[in-house]
């Protein structure tokens, strides 16, 4: 098992910035990669980015140019610092585990993998 713990989200207005935090603990091993996942009222909940133990990384169009991912592979800990935040960047965004099974870490979500409970990101004027 692996427990997530999220914090940094709130609000901000638009052009403003913002930085999220997930700490994970348990069986770190068990990790293939790590990121976000965001979802708005109303609509699926879709990948905002992901990083590997290894450093590689994915980010969805959407944010590309004004999200970095980074992680502190000592504190078991990933970072999204969120720049230039528009209104449409408004969700709650889940911290995500890609749990390590030999099929890679860029795919679509399975039930063996692990979620963080959510933390709100409100980008309003």
């Amino acid at each position: 098992q692996v427990q997530l713990v999220e914090s940094g989200g709130g609000l901000v207005q638009p052009g403003g910035s913002l930085r999220l935090s997930c700490a994970a603990s348990g069986s770190i091993f068990s990790i293939a990669a790590m990121g976000w996942y965001r979802q708005a009222p109303g609509k699926d909940r879709d990948v905002v980015a992901l990083i590997t133990t290894d450093g590689n990384t994915y980010y969805a169009n959407s944010v590309k140019g004004r999200f970095t991912i980074s992680r502190d592979n000592a504190k078991n800990t990933v970072y999204l610092q969120m720049n230039s935040l528009k209104p449409e960047d408004t969700a709650v965004y889940h911290c995500y585990v890609t749990r390590r099974d030999g099929t890679g870490w860029l795919r679509l979500p399975k039930d063996s993998d692990y979620w963080g409970q959510g933390t709100q990101v409100t980008v309003s004027s």
